[in-house]
């Protein structure tokens, strides 16, 4: 699936217990997965067209000299892939390996390289299910380490930081992306071309300026410690559908999910998560047999009201707030580890 065999790479070793008091530098692991921010291009000229995931972690963080001025840091290689090849029994397997780093009293904190395809999708998935306040930073780049201006180093650097400062513990997941630091539930990728891609309708947490966090505001959502799931419990994850919302549906991709055996189906419909008139009965029908619906929205920003455009209440469904599909998919799949009763799922939404 994507997974080195054998052992994890160390790029760098760890200091012994205790040194970050005697350096005064805390302890961060780098854990690499590939995407861009291990890319290589043909050309410096190349910032959109190369290959993803060629980089291995120990010449990235070999690239970055600068980190060893803010944290003791050594790396693993987790995976090297692109993050549109992540699947779930990836994320399990990154979630665990970061809740087993985060128990060890020589870690201060774990930074994430990441493609940025699916990058939100990991940052709410540590999110809800990594029980530890310390740090957790997942990191990318627009551009190959190849190009000119390429931002991975910079975004790299200022993960390192991120993770290793104490402003930073108990805020949850953070991405550190073109200076500044976002939270991993509320960020997506809104464009695919700049290094300004990331960004959330509520705002970034702060910013990383020359070697410093600076903390504006903090997550109000549960999340991490206080977080009623927990990656140590959990071996697997239920199969979560998306079906994207448009004119002139056709109820034939409901039903395949189904088929295909999603335990629920995220409607990723258009305006207040609409669902068109001719496919209710469908999704009345789906629900009826068991498979959840979720009212999610294609809109970028804003969030979907229950019982707004449909009866929720009475068709059993339930809507994502203000999760959009793909990262209403992931909480959707997490919750269902615990349960399947609606009004429990309704809670988690706005809950978390």
């Amino acid at each position: 699936m994507g997974a080195l065999p054998g052992a994890p790479l160390q790029a760098r070793e760890m200091p012994e217990a205790g040194s970050a008091t005697a350096t005064g530098k805390p302890n961060v692991v780098i854990l690499a997965t590939g995407g861009t921010i291990a890319g290589a291009g043909a050309d410096a000229s190349n910032s959109a067209t190369y290959q993803a995931a060629k980089v291995p972690v120990d010449k990235l963080i070999a690239a970055v000299p600068a980190m060893a001025n803010v944290a003791n840091v050594r790396g693993e290689q987790v995976f090297q892939i692109a993050s549109e090849s992540f699947t779930d029994a990836q994320l399990v397997q990154l979630g665990k390996r970061v809740s087993q780093l985060l128990k060890q009293d020589d870690v201060d904190g774990v930074v994430i390289t990441h493609g940025t395809d699916t990058l939100e999708e990991t940052a709410l998935f540590l999110n809800l299910v990594v029980k530890s306040d310390k740090p957790i930073v997942v990191v990318g780049s627009m551009r190959p380490s190849t190009a000119i201006s390429a931002d991975g180093a910079l975004n790299l650097l200022d993960a390192v930081t991120a993770a290793g400062s104490k402003e930073a513990v108990g805020k949850g997941v953070l991405v550190t992306m073109n200076d500044y630091i976002q939270s991993g539930r509320d960020v997506t990728k809104r464009t695919n071309i700049v290094p300004s891609a990331f960004s959330s309708q509520w705002g970034p947490l702060g910013m990383v300026v020359e070697g410093k966090t600076y903390f504006f505001r903090a997550p109000y959502k549960r999340h991490n410690a206080s977080s009623e799931f927990d990656i140590d419990t959990i071996e697997s994850l239920p199969l979560v559908a998306i079906v994207y919302g448009s004119g002139n549906m056709f109820p034939g991709a409901y039903k395949a999910a189904v088929d295909a055996g999603a335990k629920a189906i995220v409607n990723a419909g258009t305006g207040n998560g609409s669902v068109p008139g001719y496919l209710v009965d469908t999704l009345k029908d789906i629900r009826g047999k068991g498979t959840l619906v979720i009212r999610s929205s294609r809109v970028g920003d804003g969030f979907v009201l229950r019982n707004a455009e449909q009866p929720d209440d009475k068709y059993d469904w339930v809507v994502a707030h203000d999760f959009n599909p793909q990262k209403a998919k992931i909480l959707a799949a997490v919750a269902l580890t615990k349960t399947s009763d609606t009004k429990e799922l309704q809670r988690i939404f706005w809950e978390y």
